[in-house]
């Protein structure tokens, strides 16, 4: 694993100290307000997904799933506004109540039910990352609870860890709760013939493709991981008047012709896994700048997580479906064989089948769910990279950002545009889906 460093975890930890702000709560007039405790928390989990080796893209949009959802009910339940999602969500029971007529705090609730969700989705970190989560928990354990009457502090926290352990108990048989060997099957028989996926990589472990099971996934708000269906890529064919080769060169072509801006775009997107948040990671990113700069109250912000979460987490279940049953190979494997046998792609080529680009899937749904949510033509800027270095990038309206994401795979030479357009058709069917959701009594 790769350890968090102690200036990557004091500089986490550093943060909380804007936590200490006014807050609306009856209770207490100085508590800390649950909106700014959601933001501490996400900001940690965004953390330790770059230093969690099993938190691969699909992985990760799991986990963002299950922590949206236990925020969005411990918040529901004693909001006038919110509507549950069970009864919404595949196999979602009702949750446990408040008691009537009982206080409660809304940022010790939405603390606990945090705390206890990240703890056991990131049972595998690193020592270091538990330090950090142990140390998060405790500090904002003492701020949210300062000067609280026991009771209620007790009460808040009992209730916030009874929504995880039911949010938790079922996300315990949907297929992902158990990744063994980094998601790499042991065994697993490589399709027979020249379209199908090879591996690229002369890692021991990426000779096996990630994740082949992920597609038959519980999936959250569509029916299942077929819900939304792609039609066949173009056929496999090295007639260079065919369709397919005809892709093939134009990734070809572009790699060899790229412009600066078009190289800016490919790392901006590229978000590597142990190096970003990854491609749901940087989609929750942009959420949570656009609710700490419009300063969301806590009923906002728990139904855009929630959303997003959910968005990321069946798309790339559906992505993943489509993925294994296409059984595509990729461009680097197709140039080389075909067009030019030295050809590099610009991004590192991910060991699992190209069609569809995972990417433009998942951003098209996140897309989507925004874009139902602030409107089509909202205008926003994106600092997700800032601290590595990346400049931030402004878009017009989501699905600019979506168009982006998706095709800065073609210009990073690891998908072809039918992977990235085709995705992103497959994701605006997954946003609505989400959009469909009833959050709002």
């Amino acid at each position: 694993m790769k350890i968090l460093s102690k200036l990557v975890l004091l500089t986490v930890l550093a943060g909380f100290a804007w936590l200490m702000v006014p807050g609306a709560m009856p209770v207490l007039a100085n508590s800390v307000q649950p909106e700014k405790v959601l933001h501490s928390w996400y900001q940690m989990v965004l953390e330790l997904v770059r230093h969690t080796p099993t938190y691969s893209p699909p992985v990760a949009s799991r986990s963002f799933a299950y922590l949206g959802i236990t925020a969005f009910e411990a918040t529901a339940s004693g909001s006038r506004e919110l509507q549950s999602l069970a009864g919404q969500l595949n196999g979602l029971e009702p949750l446990p109540q408040r008691e009537a007529g009982k206080a409660y705090d809304e940022a010790v609730v939405v603390h606990s039910a945090l705390a206890a969700a990240a703890e056991e989705l990131f049972t595998n970190t690193g020592p270091t990352g538990k330090r950090a989560l142990a140390a998060l928990e405790k500090k904002l354990r003492s701020e949210a609870s300062a000067e609280l009457p026991a009771d209620v502090v007790a009460r808040s926290e009992d209730y916030g860890r009874a929504v995880a352990a039911h949010i938790l108990a079922w996300s315990r048989d949907d297929g992902g709760a158990v990744i063994e060997n980094m998601g790499f099957p042991l065994e697993y028989p490589l399709t027979k013939g020249a379209a199908h996926w090879v591996p690229t990589s002369p890692i021991a472990m990426q000779q096996k493709p990630l994740l082949p099971t992920w597609g038959g996934n519980r999936t959250f708000a569509m029916p299942n991981g077929a819900a939304c269906p792609l039609p066949a890529p173009p056929t496999y064919s090295e007639d260079k008047t065919s369709a397919f080769y005809k892709e093939a060169l134009e990734v070809y072509e572009t790699k060899k012709n790229l412009t600066a801006e078009q190289r800016a775009i490919a790392r901006f997107w590229s978000d590597d896994p142990m190096l970003s948040p990854t491609p749901p990671g940087h989609w929750i990113s942009i959420a949570l700048q656009i609710l700490e700069r419009g300063n969301a109250e806590i009923d906002e912000s728990v139904d855009v997580l929630a959303r997003i979460g959910i968005a990321v987490a069946d798309g790339f279940v559906g992505c993943w479906n489509a993925k294994y049953q296409y059984d595509l190979l990729r461009p680097v494997t197709y140039i080389r064989r075909v067009i030019d046998p030295k050809w590099e792609t610009l991004l590192i080529t991910p060991p699992f089948p190209e069609y569809p680009s995972g990417h433009s899937t998942q951003s098209a749904a996140a897309a989507t769910v925004l874009a139902g949510i602030f409107g089509e033509g909202f205008a926003f800027e994106d600092a997700t990279h800032g601290r590595d270095g990346l400049a931030k990038r402004a878009f017009p309206s989501f699905w600019a950002a979506a168009e982006e994401a998706g095709i800065s795979r073609l210009y990073g030479g690891i998908h072809f545009r039918s992977a990235v357009d085709r995705g992103l058709e497959q994701g605006r069917c997954v946003g609505a889906f989400v959009n469909a959701l009833r959050t709002r009594r």
